[in-house]
Parts: C-alpha cells; structure tokens; sequence
C-alpha cells in the first residue's frame, strides 16, 4: 500500500493566493475550520487534516492553489537540491509506473531558472525509482499522478504535493470568454472586498462573460466556488478517498443559503451577452442572475432600493477605438445622474483615467489585474442631497 503516512493527522498546508488578498484568504480560511493560519505574501499557511484539504480546494474563493509542504532543507549548492530531493521516500507517493509533473518558483543565487530548477527536481525522482525499481514514472505536465511544487527561497528549498493540479480559478463553469475575461479568483476577491454579503441587489454594468455575476451569486448564497471542477489533483493520488470527498461536498452544500435580491448584468456587446447567459446555464445560476443587452450609459436605476455595484471596465485591448478619458468620464455622469443609493466599485489599471470620472472616490484599494498594478475604488452615490445623508462607511 502506497502512502504509508497517516494522512488523516493534521499537517501544515500553504493555500497561494493573488497580491492583496491575503487578509480576505485568512478570514475565509478560519471560517471553513482551519488551524494555525498564518498570513504570508501571496499565501496563507494553515494546518488541518486530509478532509479539511478536500473542503479547502473545494470551499475556498480566493486560493490559487492548495499545497501540501512535505520536506524543507537548505540549499547552498547545486547538488544538494539534487540529493536531498532523491533521499525523499517519493515511492510512498507514487507508483514506479506513475507519472509525475514539477513547477518551481525560485529566489535563490544558487538556482537562477525556475524550468531548470524544476527539470532537476524531476531527474532526482526518476533516478530513485530507476535505482529502487529499475522502472521509472513518466512526466505528463497535463494529468500527471503527482504534482510536485519546488520552492526555493534563498537557501531554504520546500518541496510540496500540489492537491489542488489546475488554478483553483478554473471552477470549471465558463466555457465561453470575451477578450480579456477577468480571472474567476481576483473577481470573487474584488467582490468580497467590497463588502458585498448578499443582502442587497447586485449589478455588474459592463459584465463580458459574467464572472463578476457567477462569483457574486455563489457568495451570495453561500455556493462552494469549486464544485463544477472536473478534477483536483488529489483525486489522483494512492489514499484518494471518495467517500470522504463526498461527505465533504455534502456537508458544503447543506450550508448554502436563499438570496432574495436580484443579481443584474449588462453588457452592449450581443456576443457578450450570449457568451454569460451560457456560463450562467453552465454554472446552474441562470436562474439567480438576470443578464440583458444594454449599454450601460444609457440606463439609469429603477427602483430606490439599494444597489451594490461591481464592475472592470474595458482596458488595453478592449479598448481599442475608445477615447479613455470620455468614457470614464460617462462612467461617472451615469452614477452620478442614473444610479442614486449605490455603492460602485471599480477596478482599473489605468490609474490615469480615474481622474475622468469627476467623482471622488470614498476608498482606494491596491490590487494587480494579472501583472498590471491596479486600483479597487469605490463611489458612494447617495439619495439626494449628501448633506442630509450621513456617510455610509
């Protein structure tokens, strides 16, 4: 029997998440039951047992990955990665006839390249299992049995099981994208951000493919980001346990919750508007999220009831034929003439442009947009005079 560890003890695991996030991971984290979490850069450590890594993976909207830490040593020299990794007992995480896939992230003098890095890691595994064996496992960068994370940070070298395999963002509900859809992980955590908790209605305004929309619905109602996923790494490995992943998944969905508002889109592209209302279908949220062809600029609120609004605005090569200046600029004439009582947030990179929409903004949050420094801001539209309201914090 292979994975002779008892897994079902608790163990420290390392949940990565994107530049900014890591305080809303943290909340999330200790919230689903975790121990002993500790913030990082772009990470969050924890500690819970082989249960508590499935309901991670599935449960948590702000990780990228979930990795399991399994050995750490000090590297000073090009062969001690090389040793220390081929001292490993790696025949007690996969088969001889298994296949393996290795990405490393390094900041090291010694290890410059993070492919070589990785292609070394991989040759001291198959030369064990050589040795031992006298068969060796295959690499498979697609669906591997094993993925193995390598990280190098100065001269401490942490080797980690990836349970989670693809980006947790990859929840498996989109099919069909626009031009520079927003990442499903960065989406849920500008949401949760901004203080969205389900109890009023929600508008993205500029929706592309709905992310914001299916990310917003789920929070809403307490929906597990990741149940539409085809696959999790650890589905692959010896002690996979089924039943347990699905107690799990059934506990995760007894918590869900009823939404009694409206979830809104919009968008003045047809083909956007076609390619959302098909994600919603797939994410079986179509009937919570009411997405219509509309430019944005040309609408105005119904109803006094309060509206909490998140939304990207189109950038780089969404923006093409746009006048950047006149089009923030209307961004903020449409809040400001059609949208009292809201709440709008909006995220940008171009923090250049922000000075077009002529409002002030309340709050002003860093953030990165893939590798792009950008800007969660919000803008308090009040009823009537802001005089007479007191400021909503």
């Amino acid at each position: 029997m292979y994975m002779t560890l008892q897994m079902e003890e608790n163990y420290k695991m390392l949940a990565k998440t994107l530049f900014g996030f890591e305080d809303i991971l943290a909340k999330e984290l200790t919230q689903l039951g975790a121990m002993q979490v500790e913030k990082g850069v772009r990470n969050v450590s924890f500690v819970g047992d082989k249960g508590f890594m499935y309901k991670a993976n599935l449960g948590i909207r702000t990780a990228i990955k979930i990795l399991k830490p399994i050995h750490s040593f000090r590297v000073t020299k090009e062969d001690d990665l090389y040793k220390n990794v081929k001292n490993m007992k790696w025949e007690d995480y996969l088969k001889p006839t298994g296949s393996l896939a290795v990405d490393a992230t390094v900041h090291n003098s010694v290890f410059t390249h993070s492919l070589y890095t990785a292609l070394k890691t991989k040759d001291a595994i198959v030369d064990r299992f050589r040795d031992r064996e006298g068969v060796r496992p295959d690499v498979d960068l697609r669906f591997p049995d094993l993925k193995i994370n390598v990280h190098i940070d100065r001269q401490l070298c942490t080797i980690s099981l990836d349970t989670s395999g693809e980006s947790l963002h990859r929840r498996g509900y989109k099919t069909a994208t626009n031009i520079a859809p927003i990442n499903e992980v960065l989406a849920a955590g500008l949401i949760m951000m901004s203080g969205w908790d389900g109890q009023t209605d929600f508008m993205d305004p500029m929706c592309g493919s709905g992310t914001m929309l299916a990310e917003a619905a789920m929070i809403a109602c307490n929906i597990p980001p990741n149940l539409m996923r085809k696959e999790f790494a650890f589905e692959r490995w010896e002690d996979w346990d089924v039943d347990l992943f699905e107690k799990i998944e059934e506990s995760l969905l007894k918590k869900t919750r009823d939404f009694h508002h409206k979830i809104i889109g919009y968008d003045k592209s047809p083909s956007a508007v076609t390619k959302a209302k098909e994600n919603m279908k797939n994410a079986h949220l179509d009937e919570l999220v009411h997405i219509q062809h509309e430019d944005f600029f040309k609408t105005q609120k119904s109803g006094n009831e309060k509206l909490h609004m998140v939304f990207n605005p189109p950038y780089g090569e969404r923006l093409e034929n746009l006048n950047v200046e006149e089009f923030y600029g209307n961004i903020g004439t449409t809040l400001k003439h059609g949208y009292p009582n809201t709440n709008a947030w909006l995220i940008t990179s171009n923090l250049e442009a922000l000075k077009s929409v002529g409002l002030r903004p309340s709050r002003k949050i860093k953030v990165f947009n893939a590798k792009l420094e950008a800007r969660l801001v919000k803008y308090e539209m009040y009823e009537g005079s802001k005089k007479t309201k007191k400021q909503d914090n």
